[in-house]
């Protein structure tokens, strides 16, 4: 079931939407670290309606800011009861990335609410990054300037997450329910998820599994490395009027690994199996890993990343990371060097030059030192991703954009794009160069301020004519330029549909007929003069 935009907006005004808080644990001690906030609505007749039956109408009608702030001041004003030591993590739409604002919106309803932020931790999908991560990395490090924390949701679920763990400063990685449900059964999933938490560890990143039933599936995350889950194991969703009573009530979950059967195949086995399993994980970890003397020689490395360095696992053994790689080392010794210093070196791109390659490589690495009982450093565990595809996807990407904004630039007509209700989305730069008014101002219907008073009118009527209608846009009218001077232009414009139909944009363009318009005018002018003589002459 699909609640209505008008539903939605009654829903708003009866202040019926509501937070609950599901405990996310520590899995080691089983006490409670923080609480996710999710959306419900307390239906006047429906009762509790979850989420995914108003959250992408919301949405899409643009009333996503209106009930998540509306919520999340709920949720600060109910969690300052919670002891100072949990925290509160809040999911962001996608369709809030684009705003600019968001921090300091995030900033104010804490403050209005008493809530510190340095107990906020602010979750982002995967997804919603691919379209907006220019502005999440702008609102990321100012949510972190502000003490927020940041956790990448959906982990593995999405597009190009190793771009994602390098541009934004997440401080938590979310590991996606799909693989916890099936880690017990599926050994993909298990070695999906060992990879996801190994992986977390070498960028210096908690890790949080969502989705938790079982305790199975807790103890297995836990042997994994695991810091943290949330899931129905540990509670249900909480109420606002309840989350005292319920965190005080509660009995943390003990994990027994003894009990599980991850238990029993890893540490009840012999030692040679026991290695095999850790052999497995290792070699089917979706990354390069490998471990280093303090003098920089191989101690074990995967089958990933012997073949990125195209040289085998055993001939890797014994032997000094420049002898392996001779190319690539002066960019990696001063990483390393850290790293034997204690410093974990996060996501560092290492570039490879094409030499009888056709194209560069392009690995992120990262460093981490192993310490013993006594504190000091005994190795390096070395974490290496592959990221040429994506680099050179982003390359094709930026040249796409660099020949769609050249040609919408340098583009003599004015393009424009409206969306299904006629508001203005885009107009080209030119359309400012030519009235002064901004794309900002252009914006919905402010461009028809820049039209003649005589036009605005007819104008507007042809658009909505074409809404209803479905008509090809095809309307003349004067524009004021920078200088003063009316100009007549020509706008037409043709709609796009969706596979069912729908008319979901229009796409078209503007041409200046000034000279076109003088022209007539001047021919009407002569035809008038030859029609009517002057007296002297009849």
């Amino acid at each position: 079931m699909n609640m209505s935009g008008d539903e939605i907006r009654a829903g708003l005004r009866n202040d019926e939407f509501v937070p609950l808080f599901q405990p996310v644990v520590t899995l080691n001690t089983g006490e409670v670290a923080g609480l996710e906030v999710l959306a419900r609505w307390q239906h006047g007749s429906l009762g509790m309606v979850p989420p995914g039956a108003f959250i992408a109408t919301a949405e899409q009608e643009g009333l996503i800011s209106e009930l998540t702030f509306g919520l999340m001041g709920k949720a600060f004003t109910a969690a300052r009861m919670l002891p100072e030591s949990q925290w509160l993590a809040i999911n962001i739409s996608p369709y809030l990335l684009r705003d600019l604002a968001l921090p300091k919106r995030i900033r104010e309803a804490a403050e209005a609410a008493g809530f510190p932020l340095s107990r906020v931790l602010i979750e982002i999908t995967e997804s919603a990054l691919v379209e907006h991560l220019e502005h999440a990395q702008t609102i990321s490090r100012e949510l972190k300037a502000q003490g927020c924390r940041l956790a990448l949701d959906d982990f593995g679920t999405g597009y190009s997450s190793l771009l994602h763990l390098q541009s934004l400063p997440f401080d938590e990685l979310k590991v996606d329910r799909s693989f916890v449900g099936s880690m017990t059964d599926r050994r993909e999933s298990r070695k999906i998820v060992s990879a996801v938490v190994g992986l977390g560890q070498s960028l210096g990143l908690a890790t949080i599994a969502e989705g938790v039933e079982t305790e199975e599936q807790a103890e297995m995350l836990l042997l994994l490395g695991c810091e943290m889950g949330q899931g129905w194991l540990f509670g249900k969703p909480i109420a606002a009027e309840r989350l005292s009573e319920a965190l005080t009530t509660r009995t943390p979950i003990r994990l027994r690994p003894s009990s599980s059967f991850w238990r029993n195949i890893s540490y009840n086995s012999p030692p040679g199996q026991r290695l095999s399993h850790l052999q497995a994980l290792y070699d089917g970890a979706p990354v390069g890993l490998a471990f280093l003397s303090p003098d920089f020689r191989y101690i074990s490395i995967n089958q990933q990343l012997a073949e990125m360095n195209d040289v085998t696992v055993q001939k890797h053994l014994g032997r000094h990371v420049s002898e392996i790689i001779p190319e690539l080392y002066p960019q990696l010794e001063s990483h390393l060097r850290r790293a034997l210093a204690g410093e974990s070196v996060n996501a560092m791109e290492v570039k490879q030059p094409a030499t009888d390659r056709q194209h560069d490589e392009a690995f992120l690495a990262s460093y981490l030192p192993a310490f013993d009982e006594a504190g000091e450093v005994v190795g390096i565990s070395v974490a290496v991703i592959d990221v040429t595809a994506r680099k050179r996807t982003e390359a094709a990407l930026r040249e796409s954009e660099d020949h769609y904004r050249h040609m919408v630039e340098l583009n003599p007509q004015i393009p424009w794009v409206l969306d299904d209700n006629g508001m203005a989305t885009m107009i080209s730069p030119r359309w400012q160069q030519i009235t002064g008014m901004n794309e900002e101002a252009s914006r919905g219907r402010g461009f028809i301020r820049a039209l003649h008073q005589a036009d605005q009118k007819r104008v507007a009527e042809t658009i909505e004519h074409s809404l209803r209608t479905g008509d090809p846009i095809d309307v003349e009218c004067r524009v004021r330029t920078c200088d003063g001077e009316w100009r007549w232009i020509r706008s037409r414009g043709a709609p796009r549909r969706d596979e069912s139909g729908r008319i979901i944009r229009w796409y078209g363009s503007a041409d200046d007929i000034d000279a076109h318009k003088r022209l007539e005018e001047k021919l009407r002018s002569r035809a008038g003069e030859e029609n009517f003589p002057c007296s002297e002459n009849v």
